[in-house]
């Protein structure tokens, strides 16, 4: 396993990427499940950046690792506690204009994975998510 911590802000997401896409080359990752992990790393990240510590900055870590052809990356943040996943699904059928701001994130999230898993614990959230590479 490997781990990066950094300052939870957006601007520090290019380190975040490089981090995830230098240990999914060096497992071989396909260019495909590459780009969709990617995605969703962005998606999670900007949103710990943006929305975990209201009034003041803290950390993000990541952490990589690979397991049977799997790839299995955690974010943890000590921000204010939020399940994204208990989020209802945004309604897709809807155009952009009717729909509800918010929830595409974590759809796309939840597309572009094989599983993501959230807990609370020790005063951290602890968002893990899963791809086969």
């Amino acid at each position: 396993m490997q781990k990066l911590t950094v300052e939870a802000k957006a601007d520090r997401l290019d380190e975040v990427i490089a981090f995830v896409d230098s240990f999914l080359e060096a497992q071989n990752c396909p260019m495909k499940a590459q780009m969709q992990i990617d995605l969703c790393v962005e998606e999670i990240f900007v949103n710990i950046a943006n929305y975990a510590y209201p009034d003041t900055t803290g950390t993000a870590e990541i952490r990589i690792a690979a397991e049977n052809g799997v790839a299995v990356l955690t974010f943890i943040d000590a921000g204010l506690p939020y399940d994204p996943l208990q989020r209802d699904a945004p309604d897709i059928t809807l155009s952009a204009e009717e729909r509800e701001i918010g929830g595409l994130g974590i759809f796309l999230v939840r597309k572009n994975t094989d599983t993501v898993f959230y807990c609370y614990e020790d005063g951290k959230n602890v968002l893990t998510i899963t791809k086969a590479i």
